[in-house]
């Protein structure tokens, strides 16, 4: 609908109090002006931008140009609708182009992502659909790409009417130069679909996912907006936790007993644990992600006699649902985390590991090609059979009040406990990290603080030291 009631208000200057100085300072410009009934808003940064955007509205209303009620742009300022690329055309290529080099987790985050902000770039068409509607049918239906061989099938009706009406309602790319309108897409992702925040680690990634996209549609011959406008938007997401909950990691103690009752878990199936406890004992003694582990072959270990053994890490076998991995498995074997395809992780095993590992393959043999922990039909362990079993340790473990406390809560934490025990033993921190597979600043920001009990020992070194006795005397230190 279009319309010549067109009026305008002062350029309204933005202030914030500067949490330093406690003094305002100006953080932007808004132009505001109402078409018929409907006021219409668009914020600048800084004051010429605002301006000339006014310049240009009052221009085109004294031409007598019609303003569209709906955008509120005169004809001569509204974008090209027939070649514009919506949000839901552009996140659809998007996905297809990289579908085939992403990891399926890797995957799975983009879709998240996707499904979450492209249903905040809409108009406010009739018939909208619930967001929990519009997040399905954008993350199962419209951006998974198949995989060889297989069909799509047809949508539910109202996933098929979802659907249609976000290609209808979807906003061009170019929708993202208005900061008010990227707020609102980065406000989309600190938000569950029930309404409730999410957790700051879940928006820190989708915020990167996001960040990539804008980085991508503003390069290459067919850019589609000028710049990525996220670093200069007036918005900041709460600090995601990178800190490992010191609660949650045991200490070499407690790990010991761990491992040992994982060897009692089993009613119908005696030998449920058993199958299990060296699979355990790389994440805690070999600080393996779980995915590694799951990984890990006969021809990757060298396994002596006596003395300590090595890992020859090369790859990583994620689990996740099969609508990302593009096959009809939920496995997704991968190269190692964070590194190029081919490359190699050493890693030094102690003796405790190695009687594991020698004990293990004794008793249960190797899958078919070559793995080394299987479940009892031969396949590959998934995650709930070892969380499962977990769940059952920490019961024959833990005394009561241990059970019920975040004390190594899940097999990960094992990984925690042993780059701790590792960082307190005075290994090199980059050592440790080249044997975690990690960089040393997310090292020491992350896993520094883990161990259970650490507090203890630093207490008793300050004691003999305020009591006269000697600091680096630590015999009685690794109980």
């Amino acid at each position: 609908m279009k319309s010549h009631d067109v009026r305008f208000w002062s350029i309204k200057t933005n202030h914030k109090i500067d949490k330093k100085t406690k003094k305002k300072r100006v953080v932007s410009h808004t132009v505001r002006w109402k078409v018929a009934r409907k006021e219409n808003s668009k914020t600048f940064k800084y004051k010429p931008g605002a301006e000339n955007h006014l310049f240009d509205l009052r221009k085109a209303a004294k031409n007598g140009e019609a303003f569209d009620v709906e955008t509120g742009l005169p004809e001569s300022m509204a974008p090209d609708e027939s070649s514009a690329t919506t949000w839901f055309d552009y996140s659809v290529s998007y996905v297809a182009k990289r579908w085939e080099d992403d990891a399926a987790n890797t995957r799975k985050g983009v879709l998240e992502a996707l499904a979450t902000v492209v249903p905040a770039l809409v108009r406010d068409l009739p018939g909208k659909p619930s967001k929990r509607t519009l997040y399905r049918a954008m993350c199962h239906y419209a951006l998974p790409v198949l995989g060889e061989g297989e069909t799509r099938e047809d949508p539910p009706a109202d996933i098929a009417a979802a659907l249609r009406w976000l290609e209808k309602a979807s906003l061009p790319v170019t929708c993202v130069m208005d900061e008010d309108v990227l707020i609102t897409a980065l406000n989309a992702l600190t938000l569950k679909l029930d309404g409730k925040p999410a957790a700051a680690n879940t928006t820190a990634r989708k915020r990167a996912v996001f960040h990539h996209v804008l980085n991508k549609a503003s390069k290459g011959k067919n850019k589609l907006i000028p710049s990525n406008p996220m670093p200069d938007a007036d918005w900041k997401p709460r600090k995601a936790v990178e800190q490992v909950d010191p609660r949650v990691v045991c200490n070499p103690r407690q790990a010991s007993e761990l491992l040992t009752a994982v060897s009692y878990v089993g009613s119908r199936d005696p030998l449920r644990g058993r199958r299990l406890v060296a699979f355990y004992g790389c994440l805690y003694y070999a600080t393996l992600r779980p995915a590694e582990a799951v990984g890990l072959r006969e021809s990757d270990c060298e396994l002596p006699g006596k003395g300590w053994g090595t890992l020859y890490l090369t790859q990583s076998i994620p689990e996740v649902s099969v609508r990302y991995t593009g096959t009809n498995s939920r496995h997704d074997p991968r190269h190692l985390k964070h590194r190029a395809p081919g490359t190699v992780r050493v890693i030094p095993i102690p003796p405790v590991l190695v009687r594991m590992l020698r004990e293990h393959i004794k008793e249960f043999g190797t899958a078919p090609d070559g793995r080394l922990f299987r479940q009892r039909d031969g396949g590959i362990v998934t995650t709930s059979a070892y969380w499962a079993v977990w769940d059952q340790a920490r019961a024959l473990a833990l005394p009561p009040d241990k059970v019920a406390s975040p004390l190594a809560d899940n097999p990960y934490a094992l990984r925690h406990a042993g780059v701790s025990a590792q960082l307190n033993a005075g290994v090199s921190p980059t050592k440790v990290a080249e044997r975690a597979g990690h960089s040393v600043d997310v090292l020491l920001r992350v896993y520094a603080k883990c161990l259970d009990g650490d507090d203890k020992i630093a207490n008793r070194r300050i004691d003999r030291l305020l009591n006269g006795g000697g600091a680096s005397d630590d015999q009685d230190d690794g109980e």
